[in-house]
């Protein structure tokens, strides 16, 4: 069987491109084609992958300004030439990728990591954020995207989900089921620990819709111990708001970021995302987390067990979350135990099970 794995862009290894490294494992021999690919942001295993890319590739500033380039996405993914292939497993965040063209006796299997949210969840916060001139292009862009998108999205065979969130946005944008498979998690990497120091700890980009604000402002509030580890344009505005008992320590190696997960009293995840693997991360270290009840967090914290949720993006809605925390006792061991089924070993197995159930029912 001959498969081939697409996938938005390789400019950076987020956990969509950790994805990729996931599946190309199952298939080793797959070729990986993608709008736009730069070795230099990836892991080095990269450099082995047989990567094929569209002629987004040769476009100036592609690998720094790709997302610029999106109304070419549907016509570069439609070029690829994809006949010879018995399977097409693609990943996808973004336009394009579910458009690509194969041959009707071959089967695609999507996996998808949202319907792309800039045309349709937070259409209307992109427009705020955009200038003047932007706001007069991007309705018309994004008509024609969407339009795209949904047109697209006829032409994969069998969807997965991340997380239950993005199922129910998959079957209610797309008028499609998903199966869940949650993304791997290297829980391997990271030893439980009963060791704490009596700190909370954010591990995030520092950009607005993370809502670190939250956790600032309520550890400030509370006069209770604070890490920030990461950078972003929120930097200086959240280093204003913050009390003495916060500390920024910006960008920091997944080594030291391992090591303060180790030691924390609890992670703090006050954003509202698809999944969120940080969470896990530090899960498998022990640790409870006191996160935002909606998104993928309803996936991976089981409440007064392996950590908390609060109901309002709000700094008195957190707040009362720490000190419920507080009055919370957790048991390491049973938290690892909770992580360990988002590992990558798990993911594969169940990648591969869809897979083989696919093949038999063709």
């Amino acid at each position: 069987m001959k498969v081939a794995i697409v996938h938005d862009w390789l400019i950076g290894m987020g956990g969509a491109d950790k994805v990729v490294a996931e599946l190309h494992k199952l298939f080793p021999d797959a070729p990986i084609y993608t709008s736009v690919v730069n070795y230099d942001k990836l892991d080095p295993e990269f450099r082995e992958m047989d990567i094929r890319t569209t002629f987004i590739q040769k476009l100036p500033f592609s690998k720094t300004k790709y997302n610029r380039y999106l109304p070419l996405f549907p016509i570069a993914f439609e070029a690829f030439d994809l006949r010879e292939y018995d399977l097409i497993i693609s990943s996808t965040a973004s336009i394009g990728v579910k458009g690509v063209i194969r041959d009707s006796s071959s089967a695609h299997i999507c996996y998808c990591h949202t319907p792309p949210r800039y045309s349709w969840d937070f259409y209307h916060e992109y427009l705020n954020y955009s200038g003047w001139f932007q706001r007069k292009i991007i309705p018309f862009l994004m008509h024609y995207l969407r339009m795209y998108d949904q047109l697209s999205a006829n032409r994969v065979d069998y969807y997965i989900s991340n997380s239950t969130i993005v199922k129910e946005r998959i079957k209610k944008i797309y008028q499609r089921d998903a199966e869940i498979i949650h993304p791997p998690v290297d829980v391997e990497r990271f030893k439980m620990s009963t060791e704490s120091e009596d700190f909370y700890l954010v591990v995030s980009r520092l950009v607005p819709y993370k809502k670190i604000d939250l956790a600032v402002q309520a550890c400030s509030q509370l006069n209770k111990r604070l890490i920030v580890i990461g950078s972003g344009s929120e930097l200086n505005n959240l280093k204003q708001m913050a009390g003495p008992s916060v500390e920024f320590l910006g960008y920091q190696s997944d080594e030291i970021v391992k090591e303060y997960m180790q030691k924390c009293n609890a992670f703090l995840f006050p954003g509202y995302e698809d999944f969120g693997i940080a969470p896990v991360e530090a899960q498998a270290c022990g640790k409870p987390v006191i996160a935002y009840g909606k998104g993928g967090a309803l996936d991976t914290v089981i409440p007064k067990k392996t950590g908390v949720l609060f109901n309002d993006q709000s700094v008195e809605s957190l707040v009362e979350a720490i000190n419920e925390f507080e009055k919370t006792s957790f048991d390491p061991i049973k938290i690892r135990i909770h992580a360990e089924q988002f590992s990558s070993k798990r993911f594969r197995d169940s990648i591969l099970e869809l897979v083989e159930t696919i093949i038999q029912e063709n």
